[in-house]
């Protein structure tokens, strides 16, 4: 499986369950000089951050270790950053969703880790 395109597999799926759980996605792949956030998207007033960890079914370990805590203060200052960029003054939940492809690139199980953990 191509790393990269496994990747963006990923986030559109994410993107789609999200859009089927009534999320309003405001921006993909916000970049700034802190890092990058997958997915930003809105719920109920509430701003959600989304790291988007995509892996072949195979693998051993699960998509959300690769969300350590040095990737989580880089997408808590990316997400402060957006923040006030933006003018928002929202609640914030940091979400990790994780994907599982087969080797054919579908989908064999997505797991939507909300307040995943704090920023």
């Amino acid at each position: 499986m191509i790393k990269n395109k496994s990747g963006v597999w990923g986030e559109i799926l994410t993107a789609r369950y999200l859009r089927d759980n009534k999320y309003h996605i405001l921006t993909t792949n916000y970049s700034c000089h802190f890092g990058e956030i997958d997915i930003i998207a809105e719920k109920g007033g509430v701003l959600h951050f989304i790291e988007v960890k995509t892996r072949d079914e195979s693998s051993e370990t699960r998509p959300a270790d690769a969300v350590d805590d040095f990737k989580q203060n880089r997408i808590s200052l990316t997400a402060n950053h957006f923040m006030t960029v933006t003018g928002r003054e929202s609640t914030a939940v940091f979400d990790v969703c994780e994907v599982l492809l087969g080797s054919d690139y579908k989908p064999v199980g997505i797991n939507y880790i909300g307040n995943a953990f704090e920023g």
